[in-house]
């Protein structure tokens, strides 16, 4: 047969339209994107017919109306499906910056919800009647957490840094060491930033080591701000020396300078005191003097992505008049889930226990184990074939946060026979709901830190299905 016969085999638009599944389909979707999808599907097997080779490779095409019809369901749900929507992480990477960072506790989630669908007192004030601020839901909150005398939230931290150096330092210097000069994802360069914000960055030390008196030697009568940048995402070891905190306040106040430290993954609570990696406090920073704060909302706070600044009320009342803040404000979506988070911290055993993020982080070996032959089994009922075992690994913190942190784990591998874990990752990752694994050595990896009560069942299923 020649290729033009073969494309003749293909059935008609109308043909596929009157089959029932697409009947079905025409009762709930529109018209035009059943139509879409069918003439789509049509034009991938007239390319595959063009493309073949080979008389064995047309063969292998399966023309049938039934079969075309549905391929065609299945494509026309997945164009109607939703671009953005939960996945399953089991990936091990607990503040997963491609899978939306931190996943909310409970009580934001209601939250959200609570205001999303109806009016809100967002810049209202119920007491008095008249226009509030916004800031008001979270300000004495988090002067409360954090002993801080004020507070202002904006949509993320790079906005928090920058909105601090163009109120403090536009047009002036600001002093920063060698070592400090981070990029996280995205791009995000700490000298990119500073110069946006109209301020002339001053770097200091070398990148390995940074005394006070570099900093002595660099101020002048245009140095605005002295910097400490939290390597958050790494750290240098070795032969290193760098400036304390509390030695670059005792220099901010002989100089009449404000010292602002960015922490990039601000944290509330003691992680050593839970195995974790320590973290420099939010408290411990201001308690030793630093004159504004910022870190982010959606890392180890475990809330919705925000830039959170703290510091003096004077200093807080200049950032809040910056005509800049404005276009960096948060909506009520954040701020509905970013004060239910913050809520939570009024009982740090509450926080560790109901915030995913510390929960992950703190889990007990012999817990992650529990749910790892849970998860073997179930995966043991749903498919067959394969190598299926449980190793111990380790998971990673992840979101630029913890670089250093050791958190063993454990993780179910599964070697498939006859296809590769990579095309069984990308079944994974197209399935409803998309689940995320990793991939090494040709086995897929299911890390159950990042597993939650009540996805093994989903994920064996999952499997199952990817295996037919």
């Amino acid at each position: 047969m020649e290729k033009q016969d073969w494309l003749r085999l293909l059935p008609a638009v109308d043909q596929l339209l009157s089959e029932s599944s697409l009947q079905e389909l025409l009762e709930n979707y529109p018209r035009w994107l059943v139509l879409k999808g069918v003439r789509e599907i049509l034009q991938e097997y007239r390319e595959s017919i063009l493309a073949a080779e080979t008389e064995d490779r047309l063969e292998e095409l399966d023309l049938s109306t039934d079969n075309i019809a549905r391929e065609a369901v299945q494509y026309i749900k997945e164009l109607n499906s939703f671009n953005l929507r939960p996945v399953i992480n089991a990936a091990g990477t607990v503040i997963h910056t491609n899978l939306g960072r931190a996943p909310l506790a409970p009580s934001a989630e209601e939250a959200l919800l609570g205001v999303s669908s109806c009016y809100s007192n967002l810049e209202f004030s119920l007491e008095r009647g008249e226009r509030d601020s916004r800031q008001s839901h979270v300000e004495k909150l988090l002067c409360e957490l954090t002993g801080a005398e004020a507070a202002l939230v904006v949509n993320n931290n790079a906005a928090a840094v920058f909105l601090v150096l163009n109120t403090l330092a536009g047009g002036g210097e600001v002093i920063i060491s060698r070592g400090e000069l981070v990029e996280i994802g995205g791009s995000f360069r700490m000298p990119e930033v500073m110069s946006s914000s109209g301020a002339k960055m001053v770097e200091v030390g070398a990148t390995n080591k940074c005394y006070l008196s570099d900093y002595e030697n660099a101020v002048t009568d245009q140095t605005k701000v002295l910097l400490k940048v939290h390597t958050s995402n790494y750290r240098i070891m070795g032969f290193t020396e760098e400036v304390s905190r509390r030695e670059l306040v005792t220099l901010g106040k002989q100089a009449g300078l404000p010292v602002v430290e960015d922490l990039g993954s601000g944290v509330l609570v003691d992680l050593d005191k839970y195995g974790v990696e320590k973290e420099p406090r939010v408290q411990d920073c201001l308690e030793e003097g630093v004159s504004v704060v910022t870190f982010s909302g959606d890392k180890l706070l475990g809330g919705p992505q925000a830039g959170i600044i703290l510091g003096s009320a004077g200093m807080i009342d200049r950032f809040k008049n910056n005509q800049i803040a404005r276009a960096l404000r948060v909506d009520k979506f954040t701020v509905a889930a970013l004060e239910a988070t913050l809520r939570i911290y009024w009982d740090e055993e509450r926080a560790v226990r109901e915030i995913p993020v510390l929960a992950m982080l703190t889990r007990k070996l012999e817990d992650l184990k529990k749910q790892a032959q849970k998860l073997q089994r179930l995966i043991k009922q749903k498919s067959s074939g394969g190598k299926l075992e449980i190793i111990e690994g380790k998971s990673t913190a992840g979101g630029g946060a913890l670089p250093m942190a050791d958190l063993p784990t454990y993780v179910v591998t599964y070697l498939p026979d006859g296809e590769s874990s990579q095309v069984l990752a990308r079944k994974l990752r197209l399935g409803d709901p998309p689940v995320i694994a990793r991939v090494h050595q040709d086995r897929l990896y299911f890390d159950v830190r990042t597993v939650r009560a009540g996805e093994e069942k989903i994920i064996a299923e999952a499997l199952g299905r990817a295996l037919e």
